[in-house]
């Protein structure tokens, strides 16, 4: 039987991001997912700033070649929140936008268009072996590690490390790593495309909006090419439970009667299905590693609890786990022991963003505060910077979870220290 040191089950941007980055370390790779591509995946379908920032110190030309792509991604410069009071504050990815001379910060690109621009990335490297329309469904300890085989048993292949990136839906994750849905750590999420749909403007800004209903899920409007739009919601599964909410019904109903939404979609046209699909939340901290094995973005459950975010994570956590499996091979260790530097690593690296995301959900599971909190960031320039500058300093996103430091800004106290700032 065939070997390979290191297999990836999944090709998405999990799977491709951690493919790609051991071929630039010199290291090969087996990838493999079930479909062919192009194919669609259901998503909110944006790419933050953590994405193009990978990508671009692994290799800045991918992120040039992505940005000429124009037809299949759109340029967005921030996020605006919309509280349930429909009071709206935009936080740009920078402090100064220059749109006419500058990269943008993130992208809104569909996952039909933008997994197969990253599978089209790793058919230019010769290290990593590709396997399309490949199914894995049997997982089996051997002694060099795993053994997997595809469902129509032609292919089969033994690995030292096994890597899954294979998705809310890894039956691995649940059977083989016993990570269990979690309705308070889990959200129910549906997606619909429209085009023609008003108030998107020049500039592009990712849209959250916080319905009072959807407490603390949210609806969310992000432009695309070609006067398109990504149009979803989602809501905490527990809470969705509780409340008896019908996601499709609530979905129609804001749309067609919220006065945010009733006249920007008048004239929208709905293109394809409306369709569902489940958010593991990295809310919870959780085992992603184990004898030979590793989990990748929602196959570990980490995708960010407050704005839904997976694709970040997912590269984050393929870059982390590359790193790793590159010392596991100098040291030919690849037992759970060794393994745990993952989980702690993907731990500081996403762990204090993933508690203040989720510090920030349960707040708004009130609409009051989140008004009240709206209201707040809007009249003092102090906690916009600070919002701002959480997106290009992880140092204040730690800062962000400390009370005092809320105080500080509101109310002034004590002067900022000049050795403070990027280091």
């Amino acid at each position: 039987m065939k070997a390979s040191a290191i297999c990836i089950v999944g090709a998405g941007p999990g799977g491709t991001a951690t493919a790609l980055k051991l071929s630039y370390l010199g290291i090969p790779c087996t990838l493999i997912d079930k479909a062919d591509f192009p194919r669609d995946k259901v998503c909110g379908d944006a790419i933050s700033g953590k994405v193009t920032t990978l990508l671009s110190r692994l290799d800045p030309d991918i992120l040039e070649r992505f940005d000429q792509e124009k037809d299949i991604q759109s340029d967005v410069w921030g996020i605006r929140f919309v509280a349930p009071n429909r009071k709206a504050l935009n936080i740009p990815f920078r402090g100064e936008i220059k749109m006419d001379h500058e990269k943008a910060p993130g992208y809104v690109s569909k996952r039909i268009d933008f997994d197969h621009f990253l599978i089209r990335e790793v058919q230019r490297r010769s290290n990593i072996e590709l396997h399309l329309n490949t199914e894995i469904s049997h997982y089996e300890r051997c002694p060099l590690g795993y053994r997997i085989q595809s469902k129509d048993g032609q292919f089969e292949r033994e690995c030292k490390l096994l890597i899954l990136a294979n998705g809310a839906h890894s039956q691995f994750s649940r059977h083989h790593a016993g990570l269990e849905k979690d309705n308070k750590h889990h959200a129910a999420a549906l997606r619909a495309y429209y085009k023609g749909l008003k108030g998107l403007g020049d500039r592009k800004w990712i849209e959250l909006h916080f319905v009072k209903e959807l407490a603390p899920g949210y609806l969310w409007i992000f432009p695309l090419p070609d006067d398109h739009a990504n149009v979803g919601l989602g809501m905490r599964s527990d809470i969705l439970q509780k409340k008896g909410v019908h996601l499709r019904e609530t979905f129609d109903r804001l749309l067609a009667t919220h006065p945010d939404y009733k006249e920007r979609f008048a004239d929208a046209t709905l293109l394809g299905k409306v369709q569902g699909f489940p958010l593991p939340l990295g809310s919870k901290k959780r085992p992603i590693s184990g004898d030979h094995f590793l989990l990748i973005g929602d196959a570990g459950h980490l995708i960010d609890p407050l704005t839904g975010e997976g694709i970040g994570n997912a590269f984050y956590s393929g870059f982390i786990a590359a790193e790793l499996a590159e010392k596991c091979l100098a040291a030919d260790d690849f037992s759970a022991e060794f393994l745990k530097a993952y989980d702690v690593r993907v731990a500081r690296v996403l762990g204090s963003e993933m508690r203040l995301s989720y510090r920030l959900q349960q707040a708004l599971r009130y609409p009051v505060l989140a008004n009240i909190i709206a209201a707040m960031v809007h009249s003092n320039q102090r906690i916009l910077q600070a919002l701002y500058d959480m997106y290009t300093d992880l140092r204040v996103r730690r800062q962000l979870l400390n009370p005092l430091f809320w105080l500080r800004l509101l109310f002034g106290w004590g002067r900022k220290k000049k050795s403070e700032g990027p280091s």
